[in-house]
């Protein structure tokens, strides 16, 4: 039966045995600190948001669970984040094992990859960048919170976020030394903190393929389209979305008020990375300006880009929209990015997943908005995070009536699998058309 499943298909069910089994796990009375069980629906929610590499918390990860609890978070981050696929590649590699035809395929559509061609070596790179990044990071994480909270809790405190970081996950374990749901607040103004993380989630929110490129080719003119546009879009983004958070919150008292210019620049700048999908904040999100939430909800419904650990519609859907606009608007029939014409299929793909997208959006957050006494802001804000699997929140997850907790956490899976993955698994099989209707003619606009 599982070699008719398609890879779509296997995806699936094994993204939804991983988060069972960490259901399970968190349920256990030596998980939480309290010595009981998690009931089960937030076991499911935390499990689904680590496996989902999203970072919402119904209950805080720092002072709710013990180190077993957290060490089984952290695991089900690093295999959803590089994908359950992978994890089974390299035992088989480990194990010196060949790699079948279908695993190769399985392994593809798990790196979101172009082809087949190569998929084996290719992952064995992705795996030493992959390791080699959260190792450097946790050595450096480790050595600061050394000075902070001790040797022992430093080291585990660095590589408990080195990981958490890369994979855009955003949990963190500073509940049980600032408060519960306090994140890096504590570290707004420390700037080996606030460097390493970012590098971290822009590590990680890039896309594994795009990290390959850049190390085998090391010049901009010789890179992929592909890498050429992710990071040229990420970096606009970044930069942009920084100039727009430090304008808008620059004289908010809750916020950015208090910090000099320099803080606010890095503030500015750490928020505006965090939603490439990472969930971490350095400041109280509820107390942003209106418009400044609104503004990171469109970033966060970007997100990352393909094949990396983050969500969204992904930089390269928003650069081929964008384009498409550009060049409606100047009269040109064909869009072209860095002198290369794109097939339509890129375009009617971009169309389709920002339409899958946005109505998923809109149709938890309508739903929400009747179960959850909640403003319509937060509630869209929370969706969007979750679809995104950003984890950014203006603090109403913990609040969640059962219904929400449930809508979110399907949320995040599809956020995570991709709403077209999705899609094609569970819909009927695509059988080649025979024939072609006429052509018709609509007006638009």
């Amino acid at each position: 039966m599982l070699q008719r499943l398609t890879p779509s298909q296997t995806l699936v069910i094994g993204f939804a045995l991983i988060i069972l089994v960490g259901t399970c796990l968190l349920m256990l009375p030596f998980a939480s600190t309290s010595g009981e069980s998690l009931r089960f629906v937030d076991a499911l929610f935390t499990a689904t948001s680590a496996t989902c590499v999203t970072g919402l918390v119904v209950v805080d990860t720092g002072s709710s669970f013990t180190m077993f609890g957290q060490i089984v978070i952290i695991c089900l981050i690093q295999i959803g984040g590089l994908g359950f696929m992978s994890f089974a590649t390299l035992f088989a590699l480990a194990l010196r094992k060949k790699i079948s035809l279908r695993e190769r395929l399985l392994l593809k559509e798990s790196l979101n990859a172009g082809s087949m061609e190569g998929i084996v070596r290719l992952f064995r790179k992705l795996a030493l960048y992959a390791f080699t990044i959260e190792g450097v990071a946790a050595v450096i994480l480790s050595i600061r919170w050394s000075f902070d909270l001790g040797v022992s809790k430093g080291i585990y405190f660095g590589i408990f976020h080195a990981i958490s970081m890369f994979n855009n996950a955003g949990f963190d374990l500073f509940g049980s030394i600032s408060g519960e749901f306090s994140s890096l607040t504590s570290y707004a103004n420390d700037i080996v903190v606030n460097v390493v993380v970012m590098a971290l989630i822009i590590l990680g929110g890039i896309g594994f393929i795009v990290m390959a490129d850049v190390m085998e080719k090391k010049s901009f003119k010789k890179f992929s389209l592909h890498t050429k546009v992710v990071l040229t879009t990420t970096g606009f983004l970044i930069v942009f979305g920084a100039l727009i958070i430090f304008i808008f919150e620059y004289l908010n008292a809750s916020t950015m008020g208090p910090l000099d210019v320099g803080g606010k620049i890095l503030a500015s700048f750490f928020q505006s990375v965090t939603t490439r999908t990472a969930g971490a904040n350095t400041v109280d999100l509820s107390s942003l300006r209106q418009a400044t939430q609104f503004f990171m909800i469109i970033l966060m419904f970007i997100g990352a880009s393909p094949g990396s650990t983050g969500g969204g519609i992904k930089t390269t859907t928003f650069t081929v929209l964008m384009g498409a606009l550009i060049s409606m608007i100047r009269g040109k029939e064909d869009i072209v990015l860095f002198h290369n014409r794109l097939a339509k299929d890129r375009i009617l793909k971009a169309v389709t997943l920002t339409l899958f997208a946005l109505g998923l959006v809109i149709i938890v957050s309508m739903v929400l908005s009747t179960t959850e006494d909640r403003s319509f802001l937060a509630i869209l804000f929370e969706v969007t995070s979750a679809f995104g699997t950003v984890g950014l929140t203006m603090g109403i997850t913990a609040s969640l009536t059962t219904v929400g907790k449930i809508l979110i956490l399907l949320t995040m899976f599809i956020g995570r699998l991709g709403p077209l993955t999705l899609a094609i698994a569970i819909g009927p099989k695509n059988d080649k058309e025979l024939f072609r209707y006429p052509e018709g003619k609509i007006t638009i606009g």
